[in-house]
């Protein structure tokens, strides 16, 4: 088969796309045929060596795709050959990643794929769903009534936080680099939605929520907590889930004394079963059409090396030419 992967870690030309032994799915495992996989910033930095996590070498990179079981494990009985699947959290613990014409998945990590929705649309959400669900859901616990504010109502993960803090009953404020995507945050359900670069944010955010925000979700590499901690409402909630090597001044008083609570995760923290709880509301929110990632490219997987130089320009260097996920199809 065909497939993208790396013998050393390094910049984005060290993936190599070529021949790969086809996997053979073990007792557990279902044999998925490819359709798509996504691109992701944690796989830059597991290429690029910024994250000490052991890989097999060579290695298949990626962590998501969505595709259909071919062949089955003697102990599998959850799928059968023809399902429609798709998966995120491979290319940890020593499992190979996604970007390949086949990959053999443990049942634990696998899902079943709305009918009604594309393999682009499964892969795209797959890992950006199941992080913000672990934010909203699990930690922050978002709910009607509550006003949630998250950076960046356009890429991956803030186009997600969007969508399903609106599902849950929140009121969203959120922010955007252009009028044309200061629109698409409002297509995609937000209440309001400020233009950063034209606007100013604190101001808009005391107008629509004068008593303060009950829920901030920080996707920024460097939270500016002196400026999020007096916007928050008393017993208010902040999910940071970016900026591992930041280090910003945390205001201690102001924080204790509103009763407020900080969420830090990595969503390759949450067990199998904990996602799969994730994916089943995911499914769920894909199937009332209440959910829909933002797929900013579709290129062929032979172009790996570019699908990772475009991501690490955006992630690391601020590029801002993506609005949304690079999707990528064996």
């Amino acid at each position: 088969m065909k497939a993208a992967f790396i013998r050393e870690q390094g910049p984005p030309e060290v993936i190599q796309y070529g021949d790969f032994p086809q996997p053979e799915p073990g007792p557990r495992q279902c044999l998925v045929q490819v359709a798509a996989v996504d691109v992701n910033p944690i796989d830059t930095y597991v290429r690029g060596g910024l994250i000490a996590a052991p890989i097999p070498k060579p290695f298949v990179i990626g962590c998501d795709l969505a595709g259909q079981v071919v062949a089955v494990g003697s102990e599998v009985r959850e799928f059968k050959v023809g399902d429609r699947v798709w998966c995120s959290n491979q290319g940890r613990e020593g499992r190979q990643g996604t970007f390949s014409e086949f990959a053999a998945i443990d049942t634990e990590w696998l899902y079943p794929t709305p009918a009604a929705v594309s393999d682009e649309q499964a892969t795209a959400v797959s890992l950006v769903g199941i992080t913000a669900w672990l934010g909203l859901v699990r930690d922050a616990q978002v709910g009607a009534g509550d006003v949630l504010f998250v950076n960046g109502g356009t890429g991956g993960i803030g186009s997600c936080v969007v969508q399903m803090a609106k599902a849950l009953g929140a009121q969203v404020i959120t922010t955007a680099g252009s009028d044309q995507k200061v629109a698409e945050c409002r297509r995609l359900g937000a209440d309001r939605a400020i233009n950063y670069k034209t606007e100013d944010v604190e101001a808009a955010i005391k107008e629509f929520a004068p008593g303060g925000v009950n829920v901030w979700w920080e996707t920024l590499r460097e939270p500016n907590f002196e400026r999020t901690i007096p916007l928050l409402a008393l017993r208010g909630r902040m999910v940071i889930m970016a900026g591992r090597d930041a280090r910003p001044v945390f205001p201690v008083g102001p924080f204790y004394v509103k009763d407020c609570r900080l969420f830090g995760f990595a969503m390759f923290n949450s067990p199998a079963a904990e996602q799969r709880q994730a994916a089943a509301q995911i499914n769920a929110w894909l199937a009332a059409g209440q959910l829909q990632a933002r797929i900013d490219r579709v290129l062929p997987l032979s172009q790996a090396v570019e699908a990772h130089r475009l991501q690490e320009a955006n992630t690391l260097h601020k590029a801002g030419t993506l609005a949304g996920k690079i999707v990528l199809k064996p």
